[in-house]
């Protein structure tokens, strides 16, 4: 009497027909890390923004508010590279911006790894529609 073979609890991932090996990149995989980076992202740009409001309270939360005359926004946050410098010299209303910027930055970052993902999974339809989508969120944030 001879014993069955076992049988693999774990499936095979699909082999990559070129090369003949697994793919390193599952749709599993990209789904788990993409994922995680919008977990981290949100969690990071919420942090951030959290300890600028509290930092902005501190410093101005007692001063009397005048609703009878509008101030728009400091102009000297008006670009990344000002907030960021700002947000290093513990300017609590840049460290608000910063995260904002973090916040916006999350799903461009995402579509940026998921063309990573495809471009290693060599899916060229993929590939194409996502390049599409980073180069329109990109010239939207840019110009």
């Amino acid at each position: 009497m001879t014993t069955p073979t076992p049988r693999r609890s774990t499936p095979i991932p699909p082999l990559d027909a070129e090369v003949g090996r697994p793919r390193a990149w599952s749709d599993r995989a990209v789904e788990q890390v993409v994922g995680r980076l919008l977990q981290a992202g949100v969690v990071l740009a919420s942090i951030v923004v959290g300890l600028g409001g509290t930092l902005l309270l501190a410093r101005h939360g007692a001063e009397a508010t005048a609703f009878s005359v509008f101030r728009g926004g400091s102009s000297h946050l008006r670009s990344v590279s000002a907030t960021i410098v700002g947000a290093a010299h513990g300017d609590p209303g840049a460290i608000v911006q910063l995260g904002l910027v973090l916040l916006i930055a999350t799903p461009v970052a995402r579509v940026a790894l998921t063309l990573a993902a495809f471009v290693a999974q060599r899916d060229r339809l993929y590939v194409a529609m996502t390049a599409l989508v980073l180069a329109l969120l990109l010239l939207g944030l840019f110009s």
